[in-house]
């Protein structure tokens, strides 16, 4: 996807914006910008209201927003490392798709003496070609008013009371491919159950919607009653007035991080690191927090009590997470959404 399709322009009118997406130099000469890859929705939003304008405009520095799912980006990302000038500056991904393209040579090594936050992430998040931006836990989100006994996991899914009523954010199938996998009996380095455990939920009627946000309306109008979610999505959908509660699933789940990285052929590498440093701000953390649920990435972004309470777990729900295995999943990727695309959503 490139820029002119679906960009964003903060701080600049759209027709500015679409004459000069399509023309970097051009734009570049007139202004210093920085082109930053991510989703739209509420992330996307996010960044325009905690970090584009308060804190990225005063310094003189536009930011448009490249806005895709995690997919067209990735293609992108890896067509142009061959050239000498890329589309982004900044490239917003999950942990698990970072470390896929991170592989490829896409990235550069951070240059920490570039950010100034950066004695600020925390440790165990801390990797030398990405910048941990928020993070969450995944976890098994329910409506309270129609499943009155709360699951214990994922294999709750497979109860055939609830045929109809399992709904699926498409643009994770990965994830929800992990779950079926430990549904049935799988692991983090074997999701070989999951095509068996897939055609199941696929007989029981199980439902596919294109985006979180449709997942959530769904939600809304309780079509569906269970879902593998992130606990960061789920308050902010409580939030919203939406029936949901969360488990962390017996059979065990993983974090997920956010991340940000530069780009070998990021044209403007310094308002890159200028962004990321916004990013960590504690105000800016503090934002996505309140909003979204998603936990600080930093060690000086203390939460308010009440939030802090409703999105961290407890010592045995965190029993339960583990890393993704990476590597499994770099090689298996492919043969995850060809599965996901071709014979479960067919």
């Amino acid at each position: 996807m490139n820029i002119t399709r679906r960009a964003t322009l903060a701080g600049a009118g759209a027709a500015f914006a679409s004459i000069t997406a399509g023309l970097p130099g051009i734009a570049r000469a007139q202004a210093k910008q920085v082109v930053v890859g991510t989703w739209g929705g509420d992330y996307g939003e996010l960044l325009r209201a905690n970090i584009d304008q308060p804190l990225m405009a005063p310094q003189g520095i536009e930011v448009l927003q490249d806005i895709a799912n995690a997919d067209p980006r990735k293609t992108k990302l890896l067509a142009e490392r061959q050239a000498r000038r890329g589309t982004f500056d900044v490239a917003c991904l999950s942990d698990t798709d970072m470390h896929m393209i991170s592989a490829q040579g896409v990235f550069d090594n951070l240059d920490m003496a570039k950010l100034k936050r950066g004695a600020a992430i925390l440790p165990a998040l801390a990797k030398p070609y990405a910048v941990p931006h928020i993070y969450s836990a995944l976890v098994l989100l329910y409506n309270p008013n129609k499943i009155t006994t709360p699951p214990k996991g994922f294999a709750d899914m497979f109860d055939p009371k609830y045929r109809g009523r399992v709904g699926f954010s498409d643009i994770l199938y990965s994830t929800n491919t992990f779950a079926a996998a430990m549904a049935g009996g799988g692991a983090f380095n074997n999701y070989a159950p999951s095509q068996k455990k897939l055609m199941e939920l696929r007989s029981l009627d199980a439902k596919v919607y294109p985006s979180n946000e449709a997942l959530a309306a769904a939600l809304k109008s309780e079509e569906v009653w269970m879902t593998p979610m992130w606990l960061a999505r789920g308050f902010m959908w409580q939030k919203a007035g939406i029936p949901v509660k969360h488990v962390v699933p017996s059979e065990g789940a993983y974090a997920i991080v956010f991340e940000m990285a530069v780009p070998k052929n990021s044209r403007g590498k310094d308002n890159a690191y200028a962004y990321i440093d916004a990013a960590l701000q504690p105000a800016a953390q503090a934002a996505f927090a309140d909003r979204m649920g998603y936990l600080p990435t930093v060690k000086d972004a203390p939460l308010p009590a009440e939030i802090a309470s409703q999105i961290s777990l407890t010592e045995a729900e965190q029993a339960r997470l583990r890393a993704p295995d990476y590597d499994y999943l770099l090689k298996t990727h492919a043969e995850i959404l060809d599965f996901w695309n071709k014979q479960f959503k067919a």
